[in-house]
């Protein structure tokens, strides 16, 4: 009882708490997700854990956090609360009707708190289309961007890149993949120190002559630019760690993912089957067990979940559906990360130097 009061006076007078201090505040779209608060919720617990100046919100259906909350012994409190919100944005949810009829979902309500100031950040798992629509919706564009881009992080034999635009634009002008090099390349700059880092435009070659004019005018715009642009990469390019930042539209990035992450799966059955295969397989098994450990904790995909929404007047973090607590909480640390380092403003800033120089030229 003594939960549900203190949840239920958080849940009226959300302002309340937006003057609490703390270093970050981070809003988690708790309903979305193949497995909502099943998930989210440990995953919220264990972050904080790990960072004593953080603060989250869990939004969504109070009734069902607070058991989840119960579930693993844990209580609201300064640093954890509950905002109620009535709606779930479901997976086959078209964006259009997310953002007519869903004003009281957990994933508007999360990105209404950005915007009002309550929370410093996003992080949700639901739905990727109504998430970016919503996103765009409340929180509006940088000046300058026209239109967002989804970034995340892949490894490579030499560590990680980041490639943009994951699925947020289908068709995208030669003008927006210069954008998403410009906000790809700040990023970057700013949550892994890296002054300058390379960029590359994915193309179906690295010679001149080759992709569609749209992707030769973007790398005319890339030349002339202040960034670190090395041409042209090709899809093998990408795993090689040729450049930090690559470059290309929604749907090529989306399927360039997609198609990664079938792979995967495909080495891991087949690696599976033969180990199976008979005694000495499985003795074999046993022996590669470290190797195989140190290979699979590399190319965990868990690690490099959290993809974020750039060209936002905020932060909003995207997770993969299925993400277990672990991958999750990567999720949640890209937002806080983001946060500390103001990565909206780094980019509006850049963008103006850019607009300007292209101007006087």
């Amino acid at each position: 009882m003594k939960v549900a009061f203190f949840v239920g006076n958080v849940c009226c007078g959300v302002s309340n708490f937006k003057h609490m201090k703390h270093t970050v505040t981070i809003a988690l779209d708790a309903m979305g997700g193949d497995h909502g608060p099943h998930v989210i919720v440990p995953s919220a617990l264990l972050i904080l854990k790990e960072n004593s100046d953080l603060k989250v919100i869990l939004v969504g259906d109070q009734d069902v956090i607070t058991q989840e909350l119960n579930r693993a012994g844990a209580t609201v409190g300064e640093r954890l609360v509950i905002q109620h919100a009535t709606q779930k944005v479901e997976m086959h949810d078209l964006p259009s009707f997310a953002l007519r009829n869903k004003k009281d979902s957990s994933m508007r309500v999360a990105i209404n708190l950005v915007k009002e100031g309550v929370a410093n950040a996003c992080v949700s798992a639901g739905n990727t289309g109504a998430l970016m629509a919503t996103a765009r919706f409340v929180l509006k564009m940088i000046s300058g961007v026209d239109r967002p881009a989804i970034i995340v992080s892949l490894p490579t034999i030499k560590g990680h890149t980041h490639a943009l635009d994951m699925g947020a634009n289908v068709d995208t002008s030669a003008e927006s993949l210069f954008e998403f090099a410009v906000m790809g390349s700040v990023l970057i700059n700013a949550v892994e120190n890296i002054k300058s880092p390379t960029v590359g435009l994915l193309n179906i070659g690295a010679e001149e002559i080759k992709g569609n004019e749209r992707v030769k005018e973007a790398a005319r715009l890339l030349e002339t630019s202040e960034l670190n642009y090395i041409g042209f990469v090709e899809g093998d390019d990408i795993f090689k760690g040729v450049a930090d930042v690559i470059v290309c539209d929604g749907f090529v990035g989306n399927v360039a993912l997609k198609t990664t992450e079938g792979v995967a799966q495909l080495i891991h059955h087949y690696m599976k089957q033969e180990f199976k295969r008979n005694l000495l397989t499985k003795i074999a098994g046993l022996i590669a067990l470290p190797v195989l450990r140190a290979f699979r904790e590399k190319i965990d995909h868990r690690r490099y979940n959290g993809a974020s929404l750039l060209g936002l007047q905020g932060i909003v973090v995207k997770s993969h559906g299925g993400a277990d607590k672990i991958a999750f909480a990567y999720a949640i640390r890209e937002a806080v990360l983001e946060v500390q380092k103001n990565v909206p403003q780094q980019i509006k800033t850049q963008l103006e130097s850019v607009l300007a120089q292209r101007q006087a030229v």
